[in-house]
């Protein structure tokens, strides 16, 4: 049975400067059997509906501007996957979850960045679901439930996005050894209650948890959390650091 994870991928240039997470994530890769397959939630593809790629051979799309020349030429060849696509469609639907197969979407750096460094042959196939982020916590939960099943079929589950997210107050100079106490307040709250397995508390984490808005102004890259939690059985840490003084790096597993 594999676990389910969940990834906070940091900036894109993680690709290039893989710091602590480099190591911690081609560790996690090494001690789990090799998949056969991929589906992941990624922060970056939001959408009103709930999607499905049924991209054969998605592109690697370079979702951002500002980064030196290098991080454009990153390329991650992964195939896609329409049988599987198609079946996580049906999967979503049997749960009273509508979904649409997009046979285009291309990986976005909430796939390419993480998976390049856990599996960097690119020769997994990949199908990636969308994230009507709007519905919040409560709709991640059910697709995760909907898709718990493939785990036993060798499928890899994975939530790409980030336990802290507040990309205006990141200090760019500060070292790993620097961390906002407020960061820090809110990843140790989202431990605690998923040590505790309290979905009520995780579902409201916005009114209950400590510096909630400060640390995620739009949730979009919490909520991949809830999918994997949903998918996944017992929490444990794989992985804890912070980034440029609030960006949250951790990784959890879900057995």
């Amino acid at each position: 049975m594999f676990p389910s994870l969940y990834i906070s991928h940091g900036s894109p240039m993680l690709a290039l400067n893989p710091g602590a997470s480099g190591p911690a994530l081609a560790r996690l890769a090494a001690e789990i059997p090799k998949p056969k397959a991929i589906v992941i939630v990624s922060a970056h593809w939001e959408s009103n509906e709930l999607l499905v790629s049924g991209n054969p051979q998605p592109e690697t799309w370079h979702d951002f501007g500002g980064f030196p020349k290098a991080l454009f030429e990153v390329q991650y060849p992964a195939p896609g996957d329409p049988r599987l696509a198609a079946e996580v469609a049906g999967l979503l639907k049997s749960a009273g979850l509508a979904a649409r197969i997009d046979s285009n979407r291309p990986f976005d750096h909430g796939v390419w960045v993480p998976l390049s460094l856990m599996y960097p042959q690119a020769d997994i196939p990949i199908v990636q679901v969308s994230l009507p982020s709007r519905d919040g916590p409560a709709l991640q939960t059910r697709v995760g439930q909907a898709l718990a099943s493939l785990r036993e079929q060798g499928v890899l589950l994975i939530g790409s996005g980030s336990i802290t997210h507040n990309l205006r107050e990141l200090d760019w100079h500060a070292g790993p050894e620097s961390v906002e106490p407020w960061a820090q307040a809110f990843r140790d709250w989202m431990i605690d209650k998923l040590a505790a397995n309290d979905e009520a508390a995780l579902h409201d984490y916005r009114a209950q948890a400590p510096n909630a808005v400060r640390n995620h102004p739009s949730d979009e890259h919490l909520l991949p959390l809830y999918f994997a939690r949903a998918a996944g059985g017992q929490f444990s840490v794989a992985h804890q650091g912070f980034t440029m003084g609030a960006l949250g790096m951790d990784i959890y597993r879900f057995d």
